[in-house]
């Protein structure tokens, strides 16, 4: 039977914060650029806009990248059976 108590590990989300300090980061970063590329456009500098949103699409796919890449490094699959 699968038991219905959860890990202690999971009640520890800030070891996963000292594994992966930049994941964090890169979200303060995503939202960031969101917001100042939302300023601009709302302001009518629709280039400026573009270029940050552009830079946006950067960021989140870095920090996703991170966020993948250091699953795979500490071995995290959570398709994988226990």
């Amino acid at each position: 039977m699968v038991s219905a108590e959860p890990d202690f590990e999971d009640f520890l989300a800030e070891k996963k914060r000292v594994r992966n300090p930049l994941v964090p980061v890169g979200a303060l970063l995503t939202a960031g650029v969101l917001t100042a590329g939302l300023i601009s456009f709302r302001q009518g500098n629709s280039q400026l806009g573009q270029v940050l949103m552009r830079a946006r699409v950067v960021v989140q796919g870095a920090t996703v990248a991170l966020m993948v890449g250091t699953a795979y490094y500490y071995g995290d699959n959570p398709w994988q059976s226990k």
